[in-house]
């Protein structure tokens, strides 16, 4: 049955934020804001160069996964989907990059677009948005940490 064809009753149930891991860009654990009213889901992205490799479009950046702390930092490579217009939650339009990576959530694993920005000013490192959650979760607003507490971080080669 499609993500999208299933009943309530067999959707999981996720708070309006959550700890998620991304381990094709290194990022082993960062909060994520639940966010049904961003379309597209983001991430806090320093250091933004675009380049090509072998003919493709690539995005090299870094992160900061976890809020109030700068000395963790993951260094992140990605193909190039897209470039979007993104009008923030202030209005204001930006035109980012669209990249598309594997998200794990609890025992959840599946492929997200993701735009990078500076959300150095944000309270999230990263929102995930509505495209993102479809037809796979049911958000209640009134927990967090629904799909497991904070991961311990993997040793990386």
């Amino acid at each position: 049955m499609s993500p999208s064809r299933q009943t309530a009753k067999q959707k999981k149930v996720i708070g309006w934020r959550e700890w998620l891991c991304m381990p094709d860009l290194h990022i082993d654990r960062i909060k994520a804001k639940i966010d049904t009213g961003a379309r597209t889901s983001v991430l806090h992205a320093l250091d933004i160069k675009r380049f090509e490799r072998d003919g493709v479009q690539m995005v090299r950046f870094r992160v900061h996964p976890l809020q109030r702390n700068t000395s963790e930092t993951s260094m992140a490579e990605a193909v190039v989907q897209d470039e979007r217009e993104v009008r923030s939650s202030n209005g204001q339009v930006q035109l980012r990059l669209v990249i598309r990576t594997r998200v794990e959530m609890g025992e959840d694993s599946w492929p997200i677009d993701l735009t990078l920005t500076n959300r150095d000013v944000m309270g999230f490192r990263m929102l995930l948005g509505r495209e993102a959650l479809r037809g796979r979760f049911l958000i209640d607003v009134g927990r967090s940490f629904l799909a497991g507490q904070l991961p311990e971080p993997w040793d990386r080669p």
